[in-house]
């Protein structure tokens, strides 16, 4: 996403004082380059120069950008399509011609030139004006005229001059808003003309709705795959158990009542076991204390039964909707969990935060660091879950520590 905040006067007045030079060198490199090229492309010579025009374009703009940023504090994102895997250097050469962004790109080098002018001007004016009423009165004593303002303000000395000074000085902060909104309106003409369209923002937006659909289908058909897993390796094992040891005890009842009495028990045993499987299951995929009592409750459930010592700070209110809830839920299990088994840590510390955009999970810890968003992982599976809600989990993990996972979960208020 692009940003774009108030730029700082002098750094904008740098830039937009310095875009004459920079808008002549890129327009008469991109000109020339473009003219002699297809000038020459019947010969085919033409055809490289061409290759290196559109890549001295692209290249300008990119400084660009990067000026655009760090002058006017406007973020603009690449707008380039990526180029399929396996194509040819000719195939790579007419996706970029054709591209509208490096046509864009063109026409924004070519603007720059006269509106550099424009803003040159302007932002000399403005602050020449300044300087000018300041300095009256160190040259006004030396000069061989005076300057009369109406009947009573004869200016012809250093103190008759002060005024005029002060002036200048409440002039000052005109020119800084007239430098700020120059920026500003020039970052808005760079944002528009060498960021991305609203079509393409729209088909990124798209591809990544995608893939976060596709990867919310895998998380939950991998969550499915285990609750299958778990249920016939645990409680369907434990209740085929207990069948079989009832019959047992059936068949034995009228021949052998201690013996009978012994199976049930087992059964009784095996049956409770399940119980509590079932349970366990039921309490990863949703927890009830976490639908009945809210996030702050069970989270104090989940981080009582880690055996090291957590910090928890939970302010979610208003309460935010289930699916948020068990993101947050989950991506708190997953991390202690880690921090447990891996991370060699012994104290955490869990805040979860209601921000304007939704629910912040931050989970640090203070073990041996290394963790990573590996595929088929926990953490992995994590951002797969946030994804499903246009969620992203990012994980900071230098070796040696801290851990922190840091969860952004979008809800409205």
């Amino acid at each position: 996403m692009d940003v774009m905040r108030k730029p700082n006067a002098l750094a904008a007045g740098f830039y937009l004082l310095t875009n004459l030079v920079t808008g002549i060198f890129w327009f008469t490199l991109a000109v020339v380059l473009t003219v002699v090229g297809f000038a020459t492309a019947i010969v085919w010579v033409g055809i490289p120069l061409l290759w290196l025009a559109m890549n001295v374009v692209r290249g300008g703009a990119t400084m660009e950008r990067s000026w655009v940023r760090a002058a006017l504090r406007t973020d603009i994102p690449s707008p380039y399509r990526d180029a399929p895997p396996g194509v040819t250097l000719w195939q790579r050469w007419k996706a970029q011609f054709t591209d509208p962004a490096t046509w864009r790109d063109y026409g924004y080098l070519l603007l720059l030139l006269p509106i550099g002018i424009v803003e040159f001007a302007s932002v000399l004016t403005m602050w020449v004006v300044v300087a000018a009423f300041m300095a009256v009165p160190f040259w006004i004593g030396e000069a061989p005229f005076a300057v009369i303002v109406g009947e009573f303000w004869t200016i012809d000395s250093f103190v008759s001059a002060l005024p005029v000074s002060l002036i200048g000085l409440a002039l000052i902060p005109f020119a800084v808003l007239g430098t700020r909104a120059l920026g500003t309106v020039h970052g808005k003409f760079a944002r528009g003309m060498l960021g991305p369209t609203r079509a393409d923002a729209l088909a990124i937006e798209a591809e990544r709705l995608s893939s976060s659909r596709a990867r919310g289908v895998e998380a939950a058909e991998a969550e499915r795959r285990r609750i299958e897993r778990d249920l016939h390796d645990g409680a369907q094992q434990r209740l085929v158990a207990v069948a079989m040891g009832l019959g047992r005890a059936k068949s034995k009842m009228d021949t052998d009542p201690e013996g009978a009495a012994e199976l049930i028990a087992e059964a009784h045993a095996d049956a409770k076991l399940a119980i509590k499987e079932l349970r366990d299951l039921a309490r990863g995929i949703y927890p009830s204390v976490l639908g009945d009592r809210g996030l702050d409750a069970a989270l104090s459930a989940l981080a009582a039964r880690v055996p090291i010592e957590v910090e928890l700070q939970v302010d979610v209110e208003p309460r935010p909707p289930t699916s948020v809830e068990s993101a947050a839920y989950f991506t708190v299990g997953e991390a202690l969990t880690n921090i447990t088994k891996h991370s060699n840590g012994t104290r955490a510390t869990v805040r979860v935060n209601r921000v304007d955009t939704g629910v912040l999970v931050e989970v640090t810890d203070n073990g041996q660091g290394g963790a990573e968003l590996k595929p088929g992982g926990g953490l992995a599976g994590l951002a797969d879950r946030a994804a499903t809600i246009d969620g992203v989990v990012v994980v900071v993990s230098p070796v040696g520590g801290p851990t922190v996972i840091r969860a952004e979960l979008p809800c409205a208020w």
